[in-house]
């Protein structure tokens, strides 16, 4: 997507064929800093500390990572070493997984010299693979935002309530939630995106606003707890939003917060769909809140805030009295019952086993 005018994608390999590049997410939204990859351990590093987060753009930065441990050391066992340590970096997002299987199922059987460039080619491969999956799941999430639109009188707007982000940051590019956004507003669709800011980290305040800001897609940032309040008033039309996991019978894990938008928009028959590309998929877990890990992150994020002070400086502040104990999970599961869909490369789907195997056959089989 664009940033001032100019494409960037969230990760890429560089001119000089080896080394990876990364916006640095941590330092957005008032800094815009490309972060460059030249071993696995910083590509550990950069998915444990958030430098780069999202469940698809982590697996592509494990694909990435897997290629730079290749390039140091293609033996057997280094290629075991990288695959455990990048595993061990965030336990709910099984894009991870799914990415490290796929780089050592391609790169096993090979000799150790041809391992370096067959490990660069499939993540390049997985990173451009994860465009287009993020592309039709646009195209087919702007169905539901065109037949709304037909709904509306003239000047009016199509309001879409969206949760932390599920944004091209949060992939290598056009996002899961926001692709259909995207692709409506670049249509000339009249939308508006409600941002929940998201907390503890502010994804939502700090990253999809930014990205849509730099996108020219209208919205408006609100607190976490307002999209109730908004759903009564007839102001939202849609939710939209990411996920991390999705359990084989629909259960959608993703960031903290999520299943309270979902039980509103059931309250107030506020359509309620999730947008996911296939690798997010779980075949191998039944019941998404039994089953599905949650990451508890650092207190930290809970009880300190950073931004920017009116003479410019970054500084960090702690809000939370000193003393206070604090719960941090990272992620909810909302259950299938309260999904109207889930939005896919293959089509819109209903939460169910049976659809998820229909539309991937390959995967359910894994």
């Amino acid at each position: 997507m664009k940033v001032d005018g100019r494409h960037f994608r969230s990760i890429w390999l560089e001119p000089d064929g080896w080394s990876v590049g990364a916006i640095d997410q941590r330092r957005l939204p008032h800094e815009f800093i490309v972060a460059k990859l030249t071993t696995a351990d910083e590509a550990g590093e950069a998915i444990r500390s958030m430098l780069v987060r999202g469940a698809p753009l982590i697996g592509a930065t494990a694909a990435y990572g897997m290629a730079l441990a290749m390039r140091a050391d293609a033996s057997d066992a280094a290629l075991e070493r990288a695959g455990k340590m990048l595993l061990a970096t965030r336990p709910t997002a099984i894009n991870l997984k799914w990415a490290v299987d796929e780089m050592q199922r391609a790169l096993a059987p090979l000799a150790a010299s041809a391992r370096a460039e067959a490990a660069y080619a499939r993540a390049c491969e997985i990173a451009d693979e994860d465009v287009e999956i993020n592309r039709e799941i646009g195209r087919h999430g702007f169905g539901l935002i065109e037949t709304i639109a037909a709904t509306k009188k003239a000047g009016e707007v199509v309001n879409v309530l969206t949760h932390c982000n599920a944004g091209w940051l949060a992939t290598v590019d056009w996002g899961t939630a926001t692709s259909p956004i995207y692709h409506a507003h670049d249509r000339g669709v009249p939308i508006h995106v409600w941002v929940d800011e998201t907390r503890p980290r502010n994804q939502g305040a700090s990253l999809t606003a930014w990205e849509l800001g730099h996108h020219g897609v209208p919205h408006t940032v609100i607190p976490d707890n307002t999209g109730g309040h908004l759903m009564q008033h007839r102001m939202v039309d849609l939710a939209i939003v990411g996920t991390d996991r999705v359990a084989a019978n629909g259960d959608v894990c993703n960031k903290i917060g999520t299943y309270l938008k979902a039980l509103a928009a059931r309250d107030n028959s506020v359509p309620f769909y999730v947008a996911l590309p296939s690798p997010t998929i779980d075949f191998s877990i039944d019941d998404g809140v039994r089953q599905i890990p949650i990451e508890q992150r650092a207190a930290a994020e809970v009880t300190h805030l950073t931004g920017r002070t009116a003479d410019g400086r970054i500084e960090t502040v702690r809000v939370v009295p000193d003393g206070s104990s604090v719960a941090n999970f990272g992620f909810d599961v909302t259950p299938a019952r309260l999904v109207t869909g889930l939005i896919t490369e293959r089509g819109v789907l209903k939460p169910e086993r049976a659809a998820l195997a229909s539309a991937f056959p390959e995967r359910s089989t894994v």
